[in-house]
């Protein structure tokens, strides 16, 4: 049996509760808590319970909540009530369409000029908004490619890149609060949010997240051209048992601190002040209402000083869905007391109500309002909206710039991954008479999904006209003459599947175009992962022309292509990709740019056979339990490369000490490319079943024909721990074994 080695958690929790309480006024931000704490001093619980009232911007607008409004107009006796009355702290999201920067500035700023003039102490609102693949909800903006074609790209600058082009336009809108980026790890390829997340594997999540918020929030969220950064969802909201959205989940908590833990963790050491709260249950408690872990865990023991919002109305379905609460009063008193700093009550101001009632009856104290405020002023404060309401002073000249344009179709470019490539049938010359087809070969809201200018993205009145579908883009390449395109299929029925056939014996190449509707949240949830059955018949058809099939993936998850891949020449996974995406996916196609994406998951071969890469051993018998479609980390290129012999420092190590690894990586081909380096790192043996193997780092080189780069990584410690059954972070001597491209190298670890 192997000595473990404990670290002493107990000792190291009591230090960083002590030094990153939210009451020490100590540090560089000393002076921000003497601002905050003045402020405290002169308001009243009325005006405390405002701060932590966060309010939906229809609720400030004439007419019903959810109505369509092609025209936004404040009510007065609305505005009055829920801004001077109730003194809301903060306001979120839209009307129905998408605003202009000039637009937002206008709505922005009429809520601060009425909190500026009307209220006593004149304390500006925080306004928050989902920019999560660019500022989304602002007309013109730039949409780069969603998170997990980033985490496809297995290049953390294009991460920092997308921050940066986010932030800037949220701030040209005067949106200083972005409930983004999405830190779930997504252990449940059902799920249809995936695609919003940087995939299944906790170290991408854990990089691609941690280089994201340093690109919204830079060394000062109050810049003109950063925000504030809030991540999402605290805590297992991707790794539900169901896959269904919102649904329960089931882990011990090992497994959470070992898988879902460390991308937030690593997120607040990198400065993050604000998380949004699961709407799932976690092992039966609500998170809304779970104090272990939005208190002790997140507040305590990883010291966060920031603020914990709620989703979207999750407290009231504490009564309604979880069924914990017997109405909104008991759930406003559990979830304050478990530690929520700031409810997103978008429709009114109950929580405050509430919330004032609780604390004059003595059931909440005092003393968790005052931190929930304590909290939301410091992070107002970093925001730079005490100093600069609107964010005037810059012209914002970047905005929607060719600049802009061209970063985020090399991320769109660098994220696409080419799963298949018989006979090297890809690039295609560019003199071939082409037949695209398929529900995603000519529509914009198929390369850009959820959250793009509206909610589920499926409304085409809103797209901007000048960007390029699939089919628009390969009329641009290779003349309009050279392409005809047939629709075939939309998400789930026949069009002219018939006619789309016959066009395909006039073609030298058939480009079929399949993928998911948009859709996000509940309205994403799909029964089993198969590609719907009409898109599967119009691949089928199509290839018994025996005319060669490309097969284009527009989709956030992986759907299964068992049964068309074999019949298909090529397999081109392009994910989510955003606008510029059709022009991304011709470029690939037709050479232009050479496929480096490589899979941020594991794509399942069966429905019911959802194993994640990072699995424990079985005995399956010799069935081959893990089999799946294409592995995590896969992905091919048009040239070339080969892997040297992986060397190490030594062959033993010592705990205290780190390991040195490098390798030789080589372009045999004829093209220059960019290859995505991973290393993974087995634990031969442990106490707690160790998983076959974990990414523990990754890097991108680019490499001419020829050439060769020496690629060198160092491990330390902590990349050979794991949590223990008892929750303890933990070492164990022993056998180690990395493995990088097709080649291995082992280790032993000593005291």
């Amino acid at each position: 049996m192997k000595k473990t080695a404990l670290i002493l958690a107990g000792i190291c929790l009591i230090i960083a509760g002590m030094s990153c309480s939210v009451k020490e006024n100590t540090g560089p931000d000393k002076a921000i808590y003497e601002k905050v704490d003045s402020i405290m001093s002169l308001m009243t619980l009325e005006e405390k319970a405002g701060q932590m009232l966060n309010l939906g911007l229809a609720a400030l607008l004439e007419g019903p909540f959810f109505t369509f409004r092609d025209t936004l107009i404040f009510d007065t006796a609305k505005v009055n009530s829920l801004l001077v009355k109730h003194g809301a702290g903060s306001v979120q999201n839209l009307g129905t369409y998408p605003l202009t920067p000039e637009e937002w500035r206008y709505y922005i700023g009429y809520i601060q000029n009425v909190v500026k003039g009307q209220t006593r102490l004149k304390i500006p609102v925080l306004y928050g908004i989902d920019a999560v693949h660019g500022a989304n909800y602002t007309a013109g903006s730039v949409l780069t490619p969603h998170q997990i074609n980033i985490a496809a790209s297995f290049d953390t600058s294009l991460a920092r890149i997308a921050g940066e082009i986010t932030a800037y336009e949220m701030k040209a809108s005067a949106i200083p609060w972005n409930y983004s980026p999405n830190l779930d790890v997504a252990r449940n390829p059902l799920w249809g949010r995936i695609y919003e997340t940087f995939g299944e594997d906790t170290y991408v999540t854990t990089m691609m997240g941690k280089s994201m918020i340093e690109g919204m929030m830079g060394n000062d969220p109050a810049a003109y051209d950063k925000v504030i950064a809030s991540a999402k969802h605290f805590i297992g909201y991707g790794a539900m048992v169901t896959g269904k959205d919102r649904s329960f989940v089931m882990m011990p908590e090992h497994y959470i601190r070992q898988i879902l833990l460390p991308p937030f963790e690593e997120a607040i050491k990198s400065g993050l002040l604000s998380i949004m709260v699961s709407s799932s249950s976690l092992n039966g408690t609500p998170s809304h209402i779970d104090h272990y872990f939005l208190t002790k865990v997140l507040k305590e023991e990883l010291g966060f000083k920031g603020v914990v919002i709620t989703d979207w109305g999750d407290i009231d379905n504490l009564v309604n869905n979880h069924r914990v609460a017997k109405n909104e009063r008991e759930a406003v008193k559990m979830s304050v007391l478990a530690g929520i700093d700031i409810c997103m009550e978008p429709y009114d101001a109950s929580f405050s109500e509430h919330l004032i009632d609780l604390v004059k009856s003595g059931e909440v104290p005092q003393s968790r309002v005052d931190d929930a405020v304590r909290r939301i002023l410091y992070v107002k404060y970093k925001s730079g909206i005490f100093d600069d309401m609107l964010f005037e002073k810059h012209s914002y000249d970047k905005f929607a710039s060719k600049e802009f344009d061209s970063l985020s179709l090399q991320a769109a470019r660098e994220s696409i991954t080419l799963l298949k490539n018989a006979n090297n049938i890809l690039p295609l010359a560019k003199n071939k008479k082409v037949l695209v087809t398929g529900v995603a070969g000519n529509s914009i809201n198929y390369l850009n999904n959820g959250w793009s200018r509206t909610w589920a993205g499926e409304d085409t009145a809103y797209n901007d006209k000048q960007k390029h579908t699939i089919l628009q883009a390969i009329k641009a390449e290779i003349g309009s003459q050279n392409v005809k395109f047939v629709q075939g299929t939309g998400y789930t029925n026949e069009i002219n599947i018939d006619e789309a056939v016959n066009n395909a014996r006039q073609a030298d190449i058939i480009i079929a175009c399949v993928g998911e509707k948009p859709a996000t949240e509940v309205p994403s949830n799909i029964e089993d992962l198969e590609l719907p059955d009409a898109q599967i018949k119009l691949v089928e058809k199509l290839a018994a022309t025996g005319k060669p099939v490309i097969l284009v993936m527009t989709q956030g998850r992986p759907r299964i292509i068992r049964k068309i891949e074999p019949l298909v020449q090529a397999v081109v996974m392009a994910y989510v990709p955003g606008n510029e995406g059709g022009i991304a996916i011709s470029d690939i196609i037709f050479g232009n740019a050479n496929p480096s994406g490589k899979l941020p998951y594991t794509y399942p071969r069966y429905s019911g056979s959802i194993i994640m890469y990072d699995h424990q051993r079985e005995n399956d018998f010799g069935f081959m339990a893990y089999r799946p479609q294409y592995e995590f980390g896969y992905g091919l290129s048009y040239t070339t490369f080969e892997y040297g012999d992986i060397k190490l420092d030594s062959d033993s190590v010592k705990s205290g000490n780190t390991i040195n690894c490098s390798i030789d990586v080589k372009n045999t081909g004829k093209l220059a490319g960019k290859e995505a380096v991973l290393l993974f790192v087995t634990d031969e043996y442990a106490s707690v079943c160790p998983v076959v193997k974990q990414l523990k780092r990754f890097t991108k080189i680019y490499l001419e024909p020829g050439e060769t780069k020496t690629v060198t990584f160092k491990l330390e410690l902590k990349d050979l721990m794991f949590v223990s059954s008892n929750n303890k972070r933990v070492y164990e001597p022993g056998s180690f074994k990395i493995s990088i491209g097709n080649k291995e190298a082992g280790f032993y670890l000593y005291e």
